[in-house]
């Protein structure tokens, strides 16, 4: 049954709920990688409800003040559908003029006095769980939009990342009142104590791979402590990013609390960044930009959280679970169309296993099923566009060119669409472009090592440091290696295993801060001490 199993997890047939929860019944192993998924049935009804395949495209303004309005320059730009190239709507572009209407309403909502700054933290997890609520009664829409507007299979919309929108919002609702200081004895007469003040006036900034997950990711540890923001979407998915910012107001925040920019990173997201009025700017996106960011925001010395590229490494020693640790090597690069920021695209293989490794990776990876995302058979739908689709073949013919071994793929896939083959090369070197550069696509690197020493020292010259994964059945190994491996994340015999109570976030130049958890909390906070002279302490 596992080998069985493991043939076929996440190549969903024509019943794609009945084999995830087959999944879910059958070894921990497996078990393991459909929770790392977080596919929650507690979530769902007893049969996967079908997409939308024409959702309504309700919302494409400006979100300001609780309303919707035009740009102020009276620019659209169109959303394209990434599986057939066809425009899907007009959407309003918001540039620096709609960023400073933005950024006045977020202050206003901010000031002293204000219905936000005297509510109760209480009320304010009250607000965060209706608007995850709102969100579970709207699931198979914002599914089907994020399907629609990003590519992504609607089985992995629905259960993945729907699912892990309405658990993120839920889990920062919680944190919303025991954000606490404490209270410190110092020498003398004195009481003194701390306070988690929120920072104010927060710039967001969200990428196209995940937009309602990352809008969570941002938004929830923003609002349980207190935060107004001003957002920008990514503008090759607005859709859904639009579409929550009407169910926040639907949910009661008060005006100006959330206020959502579509818009583009050169006008939108520059304008955020250089502002003298936004107090934080958070960023989820490539390490070039994010390089760009961080000195924007030097003006007026702004706090800086980013959550940048990668180039994870999932090493594979000799005695690793082989079954387990080709699966689970396939899902953490190829899952999302290779569009993470923690994938595992350099796959570094123990050399007594690696001609093994190799030939069952590719033969797994030319089962992948590749096409309509509303299709529930296919694993695998278009990349976000074509752009990225241009991008990702161009760092193909990088590999052939510098002598890697296409083993598998390589090329567009159909005559429409987006669409890139599921991609093996072999062979690959540390100086190989495509081991060194991250790709964004579906596109898997293996490469040979001597030991885990070896891998562990050629792992860590990378520049970034986002995720790492080591397969092995020695604990002894298993702990040298994560604590070794210079990177914010690490797992042992597992991928892409990600909560919102642990933090997540680079080394080196994968990123500053931790998103997720009690460490994300405190990006949007300010530590205040307090210190009153008293007639006499007592103990």
């Amino acid at each position: 049954l596992l080998d069985s199993l493991l043939q076929e997890s996440l190549a969903f047939t024509a019943a794609p709920y009945k084999m995830f929860r087959t999944l879910q019944k059958s070894s921990k192993n497996v078990r393991n990688l459909v929770n790392s998924l977080e596919v929650q049935s507690r979530h769902m009804s007893a049969a996967l409800p079908q997409p939308i395949i024409n959702p309504d495209v309700k919302y494409t303004g400006i979100f300001i003040n609780n309303e919707w309005v035009q740009s102020e320059s009276g620019k659209t730009f169109k959303t394209i559908n990434p599986a057939t190239g066809e425009v899907i709507a007009e959407v309003q572009e918001g540039d620096t003029a709609d960023v400073n209407k933005a950024v006045d309403a977020a202050t206003e909502a901010f000031r002293l006095g204000s219905p936000w700054r005297t509510m109760d933290a209480s009320r304010r997890g009250e607000l965060l769980n209706k608007l995850a609520d709102l969100i579970e009664r709207d699931q198979v829409l914002l599914a089907s939009l994020e399907t629609l507007d990003n590519g992504k299979p609607y089985v992995m919309s629905l259960m993945a990342d729907v699912a892990l929108t309405i658990k993120c919002y839920r889990y920062f609702a919680g944190w919303a009142d025991k954000n606490s200081g404490q209270v410190i004895p110092i020498d003398g007469n004195f009481l003194t104590y701390t306070r988690h003040e929120p920072v104010g006036v927060c710039g967001q900034i969200i990428p196209w791979n995940f937009p309602l997950l990352m809008q969570a990711w941002k938004l929830g540890p923003a609002l349980a402590t207190g935060n107004t923001v001003v957002m920008k979407l990514a503008e090759q998915t607005p859709l859904t990013g639009l579409f929550i910012a009407d169910l926040i107001r639907e949910a009661g925040f008060p005006e100006g609390v959330v206020n959502v920019v579509p818009g583009f990173g050169a006008t939108a997201g520059a304008a955020i960044a250089n502002h003298p009025g936004v107090d934080k700017v958070a960023f989820t996106g490539s390490t070039e930009v994010g390089k760009i960011i961080q000195t924007a925001a030097a003006g007026n010395l702004k706090r800086v959280t980013l959550e940048l590229g990668g180039k994870s490494p999932n090493i594979i020693l000799a005695d690793a679970d082989l079954p387990l640790a080709v699966e689970t090597a396939h899902f953490g690069l190829f899952f999302n169309m290779g569009q993470c920021c923690c994938a595992g695209s350099r796959v570094m293989v123990e050399e007594s296993i690696y001609d093994q490794f190799v030939e069952m990776s590719v033969e797994r990876a030319n089962k992948r099923t590749v096409g309509n995302p509303f299709d529930l058979s296919n694993e695998q739908g278009p990349q976000v566009d074509e752009e990225q689709m241009k991008k990702i073949l161009g760092y193909v013919e990088s590999g052939k060119q510098e002598g890697a071994k296409l083993l598998t793929g390589g090329s567009q896939y159909g005559d429409k669409g987006f669409f890139v083959q599921p991609t093996v090369f072999g062979d690959v070197t540390d100086d190989m472009t495509i081991c060194k550069e991250e790709i964004f696509g579906p596109v898997q690197s293996i490469q040979k090592v001597k030991s885990m020493e070896d891998a562990i020292e050629r792992a860590n010259k990378s520049t970034y440091g986002l995720a790492a994964a080591v397969f092995t059945q020695d604990v002894g190994k298993a702990i040298y290696a994560s604590n070794s491996l210079r990177a914010g994340t690490v797992w042992v015999n597992t991928y892409n295993t990600l909560s919102n109570a642990a933090p997540f976030g680079g080394f080196k130049q994968s990123g500053i801060g931790r998103e997720g958890g009690q460490y994300g909390l405190d990006n949007y906070t300010e530590v205040k001490t307090v210190t009153i002279a008293i007639p006499q302490k007592n103990s």
